[in-house]
Protein backbone atom coordinates (compact mmCIF):
# COMPACT_ATOMS: atom_id res chain seq x y z
CA UNK A 1 0.00 0.00 0.00
CA UNK A 2 2.10 3.43 -0.89
CA UNK A 3 -0.87 5.84 -0.22
CA UNK A 4 -2.01 7.20 2.85
CA UNK A 5 -5.32 5.24 3.29
CA UNK A 6 -4.69 2.27 5.48
CA UNK A 7 -8.08 1.05 6.99
CA UNK A 8 -8.19 -0.34 10.32
CA UNK A 9 -4.22 0.95 10.91
CA UNK A 10 -5.05 1.72 14.69
CA UNK A 11 -6.10 -1.68 15.37
CA UNK A 12 -2.89 -2.99 14.11
CA UNK A 13 0.13 -4.09 16.38
CA UNK A 14 2.72 -1.72 16.91
CA UNK A 15 5.02 -4.22 14.60
CA UNK A 16 2.35 -4.27 11.83
CA UNK A 17 2.27 -0.51 11.76
CA UNK A 18 5.61 -0.45 11.60
CA UNK A 19 5.90 -3.01 8.70
CA UNK A 20 3.26 -1.28 6.49
CA UNK A 21 4.95 2.20 7.11
CA UNK A 22 8.05 0.99 6.03
CA UNK A 23 6.56 -0.58 3.07
CA UNK A 24 4.74 2.06 2.08
CA UNK A 25 7.49 4.61 2.07
CA UNK A 26 10.31 2.26 1.40
CA UNK A 27 12.30 3.04 4.21
CA UNK A 28 15.44 0.98 5.64
CA UNK A 29 14.56 -2.48 7.76
CA UNK A 30 16.74 -0.59 10.63
CA UNK A 31 14.90 2.17 11.29
CA UNK A 32 12.78 1.89 14.29
CA UNK A 33 16.12 0.37 15.42
CA UNK A 34 17.52 3.72 14.92
CA UNK A 35 14.67 4.93 16.75
CA UNK A 36 14.55 2.84 19.89
CA UNK A 37 13.78 5.07 23.09
CA UNK A 38 12.76 8.34 21.53
CA UNK A 39 16.41 7.71 19.12
CA UNK A 40 18.37 9.95 21.20
CA UNK A 41 21.27 9.11 23.45
CA UNK A 42 21.83 10.97 26.11
CA UNK A 43 25.00 11.42 25.15
CA UNK A 44 24.24 13.23 22.27
CA UNK A 45 21.27 15.22 24.51
CA UNK A 46 24.24 16.61 26.08
CA UNK A 47 26.11 17.93 22.68
CA UNK A 48 22.81 19.66 21.73
CA UNK A 49 21.89 21.57 24.99
CA UNK A 50 23.61 22.40 28.32
CA UNK A 51 22.90 20.95 31.65
CA UNK A 52 21.63 17.68 30.24
CA UNK A 53 20.79 15.12 32.83
CA UNK A 54 18.30 13.00 30.51
CA UNK A 55 16.40 12.74 27.55
CA UNK A 56 12.36 13.19 27.49
CA UNK A 57 10.66 11.42 24.82
CA UNK A 58 6.78 11.94 23.32
CA UNK A 59 4.72 9.71 20.74
CA UNK A 60 5.70 9.97 17.46
CA UNK A 61 2.49 8.32 15.26
CA UNK A 62 1.64 8.50 11.97
CA UNK A 63 -1.62 10.05 10.95
CA UNK A 64 -3.36 8.94 8.24
CA UNK A 65 -5.67 9.50 4.94
CA UNK A 66 -4.25 12.85 4.15
CA UNK A 67 -4.67 13.64 0.29
CA UNK A 68 -2.37 17.44 -0.25
CA UNK A 69 -2.19 18.61 -3.56
CA UNK A 70 -3.80 15.67 -5.39
CA UNK A 71 -0.98 13.25 -3.44
CA UNK A 72 -1.37 10.90 -0.55
CA UNK A 73 0.55 11.87 2.09
CA UNK A 74 1.93 10.04 5.30
CA UNK A 75 1.96 12.58 8.69
CA UNK A 76 4.29 12.31 11.54
CA UNK A 77 3.29 13.79 14.59
CA UNK A 78 4.71 13.93 17.60
CA UNK A 79 2.15 15.21 20.66
CA UNK A 80 1.13 13.87 24.19
CA UNK A 81 -2.72 14.69 24.11
CA UNK A 82 -5.17 11.74 23.18
CA UNK A 83 -7.17 12.02 20.15
CA UNK A 84 -5.48 14.54 18.62
CA UNK A 85 -3.96 11.81 16.05
CA UNK A 86 -7.03 9.99 15.36
CA UNK A 87 -9.13 12.88 14.94
CA UNK A 88 -6.73 14.23 12.40
CA UNK A 89 -6.74 11.56 10.63
CA UNK A 90 -10.69 11.08 10.75
CA UNK A 91 -11.34 14.70 9.37
CA UNK A 92 -8.77 14.12 6.74
CA UNK A 93 -10.98 11.14 5.59
CA UNK A 94 -13.66 13.59 5.48
CA UNK A 95 -11.24 15.99 3.56
CA UNK A 96 -10.35 12.86 1.32
CA UNK A 97 -14.24 12.93 -0.54
CA UNK A 98 -13.77 16.45 -1.75
CA UNK A 99 -9.96 16.22 -3.18
CA UNK A 100 -8.22 16.35 0.08
CA UNK A 101 -6.12 19.57 1.30
CA UNK A 102 -5.76 22.00 -1.24
CA UNK A 103 -2.39 24.07 -0.50
CA UNK A 104 0.20 26.56 -0.96
CA UNK A 105 3.15 27.92 0.93
CA UNK A 106 5.29 31.69 -0.08
CA UNK A 107 8.79 32.08 -0.17
CA UNK A 108 10.39 31.31 2.68
CA UNK A 109 11.04 35.20 3.38
CA UNK A 110 12.50 35.82 7.00
CA UNK A 111 12.33 39.42 8.71
CA UNK A 112 15.22 40.71 11.28
CA UNK A 113 14.39 43.75 12.92
CA UNK A 114 17.20 46.69 13.24
CA UNK A 115 15.85 49.24 16.13
CA UNK A 116 17.36 52.71 15.81
CA UNK A 117 16.68 54.96 19.13
CA UNK A 118 17.09 58.99 19.19
CA UNK A 119 16.85 59.53 15.53
CA UNK A 120 16.19 63.09 14.95
CA UNK A 121 14.41 63.49 11.57
CA UNK A 122 12.60 60.02 10.72
CA UNK A 123 11.86 61.74 7.05
CA UNK A 124 15.36 61.84 6.63
CA UNK A 125 16.51 58.59 8.29
CA UNK A 126 14.31 56.59 5.63
CA UNK A 127 16.23 58.46 2.69
CA UNK A 128 19.15 57.96 3.63
CA UNK A 129 18.62 53.96 4.47
CA UNK A 130 16.99 53.43 1.32
CA UNK A 131 19.16 55.31 -0.83
CA UNK A 132 21.96 52.67 0.49
CA UNK A 133 19.68 49.67 -0.03
CA UNK A 134 21.64 47.95 -3.36
CA UNK A 135 24.73 48.44 -0.87
CA UNK A 136 23.32 47.32 2.91
CA UNK A 137 21.92 43.76 1.08
CA UNK A 138 24.85 43.11 -0.39
CA UNK A 139 26.57 43.09 3.02
CA UNK A 140 24.29 41.51 4.43
CA UNK A 141 24.29 39.00 1.98
CA UNK A 142 28.81 38.86 2.28
CA UNK A 143 28.10 37.43 5.69
CA UNK A 144 26.37 34.18 4.46
CA UNK A 145 27.17 33.66 1.19
CA UNK A 146 26.52 29.77 1.82
CA UNK A 147 22.66 31.12 1.17
CA UNK A 148 23.24 32.23 -2.20
CA UNK A 149 24.23 28.77 -3.25
CA UNK A 150 20.39 27.73 -2.26
CA UNK A 151 18.78 30.66 -4.35
CA UNK A 152 18.47 32.38 -0.99
CA UNK A 153 19.79 35.53 0.46
CA UNK A 154 18.66 38.75 1.30
CA UNK A 155 15.73 40.65 -0.83
CA UNK A 156 14.88 43.78 0.59
CA UNK A 157 14.82 46.17 3.13
CA UNK A 158 11.76 48.31 4.58
CA UNK A 159 11.60 51.33 7.33
CA UNK A 160 9.08 52.17 9.55
CA UNK A 161 8.19 55.26 11.98
CA UNK A 162 7.07 53.94 15.39
CA UNK A 163 7.48 57.60 16.56
CA UNK A 164 9.50 59.46 19.47
CA UNK A 165 12.64 59.02 17.66
CA UNK A 166 12.55 55.25 17.15
CA UNK A 167 12.61 53.29 14.03
CA UNK A 168 12.97 49.69 12.84
CA UNK A 169 14.78 48.87 9.52
CA UNK A 170 12.71 45.34 8.23
CA UNK A 171 15.94 43.27 6.62
CA UNK A 172 14.00 40.53 4.50
CA UNK A 173 16.19 37.66 3.40
CA UNK A 174 15.30 34.51 1.33
CA UNK A 175 16.01 31.69 3.81
CA UNK A 176 15.46 28.70 1.74
CA UNK A 177 14.96 25.73 2.98
CA UNK A 178 16.45 26.70 6.74
CA UNK A 179 14.11 28.36 8.90
CA UNK A 180 16.81 30.75 8.92
CA UNK A 181 16.90 32.46 12.64
CA UNK A 182 20.87 32.47 12.88
CA UNK A 183 20.87 33.45 9.43
CA UNK A 184 19.06 36.67 9.08
CA UNK A 185 20.26 37.59 13.14
CA UNK A 186 24.06 37.47 11.15
CA UNK A 187 22.81 39.70 8.28
CA UNK A 188 21.13 42.09 10.52
CA UNK A 189 24.07 42.81 12.81
CA UNK A 190 26.46 43.11 9.89
CA UNK A 191 24.68 45.67 8.42
CA UNK A 192 22.98 47.58 11.95
CA UNK A 193 25.82 49.88 12.55
CA UNK A 194 25.94 51.28 9.19
CA UNK A 195 21.92 52.02 9.07
CA UNK A 196 22.88 53.54 13.00
CA UNK A 197 24.95 55.60 11.26
CA UNK A 198 22.80 56.64 8.15
CA UNK A 199 20.02 57.46 10.62
CA UNK A 200 22.04 59.51 13.36
CA UNK A 201 20.67 57.27 15.50
CA UNK A 202 21.47 54.89 18.20
CA UNK A 203 21.90 51.40 17.10
CA UNK A 204 19.42 49.18 19.46
CA UNK A 205 18.26 45.44 19.21
CA UNK A 206 18.96 43.43 16.00
CA UNK A 207 16.55 39.97 15.89
CA UNK A 208 14.38 38.20 13.86
CA UNK A 209 10.63 38.45 14.42
CA UNK A 210 8.52 35.48 14.56
CA UNK A 211 6.09 37.33 12.73
CA UNK A 212 7.04 35.53 10.00
CA UNK A 213 4.40 37.48 7.42
CA UNK A 214 5.88 37.15 4.74
CA UNK A 215 6.31 33.12 5.13
CA UNK A 216 2.46 32.21 4.75
CA UNK A 217 0.98 28.58 4.34
CA UNK A 218 -2.75 28.74 2.68
CA UNK A 219 -4.88 25.82 3.11
CA UNK A 220 -8.05 25.10 1.36
CA UNK A 221 -10.45 22.28 1.91
CA UNK A 222 -14.15 21.18 0.83
CA UNK A 223 -16.39 18.47 2.70
CA UNK A 224 -18.75 17.11 0.35
CA UNK A 225 -22.30 16.55 1.87
CA UNK A 226 -21.37 13.06 1.20
CA UNK A 227 -19.45 13.01 3.99
CA UNK A 228 -20.78 15.88 6.23
CA UNK A 229 -24.65 16.26 6.62
CA UNK A 230 -26.40 19.67 6.46
CA UNK A 231 -27.15 19.93 9.92
CA UNK A 232 -23.34 19.18 11.25
CA UNK A 233 -22.15 21.70 8.35
CA UNK A 234 -24.30 24.69 9.61
CA UNK A 235 -23.67 24.00 12.79
CA UNK A 236 -19.70 23.82 12.46
CA UNK A 237 -20.35 27.15 10.63
CA UNK A 238 -21.77 28.65 13.99
CA UNK A 239 -18.96 27.67 15.95
CA UNK A 240 -16.26 29.18 13.12
CA UNK A 241 -18.72 32.65 13.26
CA UNK A 242 -18.60 31.98 17.12
CA UNK A 243 -14.79 32.30 17.08
CA UNK A 244 -14.81 35.35 14.91
CA UNK A 245 -16.82 37.13 17.09
CA UNK A 246 -15.62 36.12 20.37
CA UNK A 247 -11.53 36.01 21.38
CA UNK A 248 -11.98 33.69 24.18
CA UNK A 249 -13.80 31.16 21.92
CA UNK A 250 -10.90 31.64 18.73
CA UNK A 251 -7.66 31.58 21.52
CA UNK A 252 -9.43 27.83 21.95
CA UNK A 253 -10.40 27.94 18.17
CA UNK A 254 -6.83 28.35 17.66
CA UNK A 255 -5.27 25.63 20.07
CA UNK A 256 -7.24 23.17 18.36
CA UNK A 257 -5.33 23.99 15.27
CA UNK A 258 -2.04 24.18 16.48
CA UNK A 259 -2.54 20.58 18.42
CA UNK A 260 -2.19 19.21 14.54
CA UNK A 261 0.43 22.04 13.58
CA UNK A 262 2.42 21.81 16.61
CA UNK A 263 2.49 18.01 16.45
CA UNK A 264 4.30 18.11 12.77
CA UNK A 265 6.35 20.85 13.82
CA UNK A 266 7.74 18.59 16.90
CA UNK A 267 8.12 15.62 15.18
CA UNK A 268 10.11 17.20 12.28
CA UNK A 269 12.68 18.61 14.55
CA UNK A 270 11.78 22.55 14.33
CA UNK A 271 10.91 25.02 16.75
CA UNK A 272 6.85 24.92 17.72
CA UNK A 273 7.37 27.82 20.21
CA UNK A 274 8.35 30.02 17.49
CA UNK A 275 5.40 28.60 14.99
CA UNK A 276 3.00 29.54 18.11
CA UNK A 277 4.08 32.86 18.33
CA UNK A 278 4.12 33.52 14.91
CA UNK A 279 0.25 32.15 15.01
CA UNK A 280 -0.63 33.95 17.55
CA UNK A 281 0.47 37.33 16.65
CA UNK A 282 -0.60 36.66 13.25
CA UNK A 283 -4.09 36.14 14.92
CA UNK A 284 -3.76 39.58 16.89
CA UNK A 285 -3.36 41.48 13.71
CA UNK A 286 -6.76 43.04 13.26
CA UNK A 287 -8.61 44.69 15.91
CA UNK A 288 -9.18 41.98 17.89
CA UNK A 289 -8.04 38.56 18.29
CA UNK A 290 -9.68 36.21 15.45
CA UNK A 291 -9.38 32.60 14.17
CA UNK A 292 -6.72 31.50 11.69
CA UNK A 293 -9.01 29.36 10.61
CA UNK A 294 -12.97 29.77 9.18
CA UNK A 295 -15.62 27.93 7.74
CA UNK A 296 -18.17 28.34 5.19
CA UNK A 297 -21.19 26.22 3.29
CA UNK A 298 -20.39 26.63 -0.26
CA UNK A 299 -23.26 25.31 -2.19
CA UNK A 300 -23.22 21.24 -1.20
CA UNK A 301 -20.02 21.19 0.46
CA UNK A 302 -18.61 22.60 3.93
CA UNK A 303 -15.31 25.18 2.91
CA UNK A 304 -12.32 25.67 5.24
CA UNK A 305 -9.42 27.91 4.91
CA UNK A 306 -6.49 28.50 6.75
CA UNK A 307 -4.03 31.29 6.53
CA UNK A 308 -0.77 31.65 8.62
CA UNK A 309 2.80 32.16 9.17
CA UNK A 310 4.75 28.91 9.09
CA UNK A 311 8.94 29.25 9.37
CA UNK A 312 10.18 26.11 9.23
CA UNK A 313 13.44 24.54 8.31
CA UNK A 314 14.48 20.80 6.93
CA UNK A 315 18.19 21.23 6.13
CA UNK A 316 19.27 22.83 10.13
CA UNK A 317 19.25 22.58 13.61
CA UNK A 318 17.44 19.73 15.41
CA UNK A 319 15.91 18.36 11.91
CA UNK A 320 19.42 17.13 11.03
CA UNK A 321 20.78 15.92 13.92
CA UNK A 322 17.75 14.21 15.82
CA UNK A 323 16.78 10.50 14.08
CA UNK A 324 13.14 10.92 14.91
CA UNK A 325 13.46 13.98 13.22
CA UNK A 326 14.89 12.33 10.00
CA UNK A 327 12.22 9.58 10.32
CA UNK A 328 9.84 11.74 10.25
CA UNK A 329 10.93 13.94 7.43
CA UNK A 330 11.62 10.88 5.40
CA UNK A 331 8.17 9.24 6.16
CA UNK A 332 5.98 12.67 5.20
CA UNK A 333 8.52 12.53 1.44
CA UNK A 334 9.17 16.21 2.08
CA UNK A 335 10.78 17.78 -0.12
CA UNK A 336 11.73 21.19 1.51
CA UNK A 337 10.39 23.78 3.96
CA UNK A 338 7.58 25.16 1.95
CA UNK A 339 6.48 21.19 1.04
CA UNK A 340 6.51 21.17 5.01
CA UNK A 341 4.90 24.26 5.83
CA UNK A 342 2.16 22.74 3.57
CA UNK A 343 1.65 19.80 5.41
CA UNK A 344 1.45 21.62 9.13
CA UNK A 345 -1.36 23.39 7.66
CA UNK A 346 -3.13 20.83 6.14
CA UNK A 347 -2.77 19.25 9.52
CA UNK A 348 -4.07 22.11 11.42
CA UNK A 349 -7.02 22.17 9.21
CA UNK A 350 -7.72 18.75 9.78
CA UNK A 351 -7.70 19.01 13.47
CA UNK A 352 -10.18 22.20 13.72
CA UNK A 353 -12.31 20.45 11.59
CA UNK A 354 -12.29 17.20 14.21
CA UNK A 355 -11.91 19.55 17.20
CA UNK A 356 -15.66 21.65 15.46
CA UNK A 357 -17.32 18.32 14.51
CA UNK A 358 -17.23 16.92 17.76
CA UNK A 359 -17.83 20.28 19.77
CA UNK A 360 -20.96 20.39 17.25
CA UNK A 361 -22.13 17.55 17.53
CA UNK A 362 -21.80 14.90 20.42
CA UNK A 363 -19.34 17.10 22.16
CA UNK A 364 -15.40 16.99 22.72
CA UNK A 365 -15.71 15.40 25.69
CA UNK A 366 -16.93 11.38 24.80
CA UNK A 367 -14.49 10.44 22.15
CA UNK A 368 -11.47 12.48 24.10
CA UNK A 369 -12.39 10.63 27.46
CA UNK A 370 -12.58 7.11 25.80
CA UNK A 371 -8.91 7.72 24.87
CA UNK A 372 -7.60 9.84 28.15
CA UNK A 373 -8.99 6.52 30.27
CA UNK A 374 -6.12 4.44 29.06
CA UNK A 375 -4.14 7.08 29.30
CA UNK A 376 -5.14 6.81 33.17
CA UNK A 377 -5.61 3.11 32.97
CA UNK A 378 -1.38 3.17 32.18
CA UNK A 379 -1.24 5.50 35.21
CA UNK A 380 -2.52 2.75 37.41
CA UNK A 381 -0.55 0.10 36.26
CA UNK A 382 -2.46 -1.80 34.03
CA UNK A 383 0.55 -3.10 31.66
CA UNK A 384 -1.90 -6.13 30.46
CA UNK A 385 -4.95 -5.25 31.33
CA UNK A 386 -4.93 -1.64 29.74
CA UNK A 387 -8.22 -1.61 27.50
CA UNK A 388 -10.20 -3.75 29.83
CA UNK A 389 -9.83 -1.24 32.51
CA UNK A 390 -10.36 2.07 30.14
CA UNK A 391 -13.25 0.09 28.71
CA UNK A 392 -14.82 0.07 32.07
CA UNK A 393 -14.11 3.41 33.62
CA UNK A 394 -15.24 4.77 30.29
CA UNK A 395 -18.09 3.31 30.34
CA UNK A 396 -19.40 4.05 34.27
CA UNK A 397 -17.84 7.41 33.39
CA UNK A 398 -15.63 7.48 36.36
CA UNK A 399 -12.42 8.02 34.83
CA UNK A 400 -10.15 8.12 37.81
CA UNK A 401 -7.24 6.82 39.34
CA UNK A 402 -9.16 5.58 42.20
CA UNK A 403 -11.51 3.98 40.23
CA UNK A 404 -9.28 2.67 37.63
CA UNK A 405 -7.11 0.76 40.03
CA UNK A 406 -10.16 -0.60 41.95
CA UNK A 407 -11.23 -2.14 38.17
CA UNK A 408 -7.69 -3.44 37.57
CA UNK A 409 -7.13 -5.50 40.85
CA UNK A 410 -10.68 -6.81 40.30
CA UNK A 411 -9.58 -8.17 36.92
CA UNK A 412 -6.38 -9.51 38.49
CA UNK A 413 -8.31 -11.36 41.09
CA UNK A 414 -10.42 -12.88 38.40
CA UNK A 415 -7.79 -14.10 36.19
CA UNK A 416 -6.46 -15.89 39.49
Amino acid sequence: MKGSRFPGFHHLSIEERRALVSAARDLPDDVFELLRDGGLTVERADQLIENVVATFAFPLSIATNFVINGEDRLIPMCVEEPSVVAAASHAAKLARAGGGFVCEADESIMIAQIQLDEVPDAGAARVAIMARADTLLAQANARVPELAQYGGGATALRVRDLGEGMMVVHLHADCADAMGANMVNTMAEAIAPTIAGLARGTMGLRILSNLADQRLVRVRVRVPRSAIDEPLARAIVRASRFAERDPYRAATHNKGIMNGVDAVVLASGNDFRAVEAGAHAFAARGERYAPICVWRNEEDALVGSLEMPMALGTVSGFSRVHPGARFALNVAQVRGSRDLAMLCGAAGVASNLAALRALAGEGIQRGHMRLHARSVAVAAGAKEHVDAVAEVIFAEGVITLSRAREVLAELRNKND
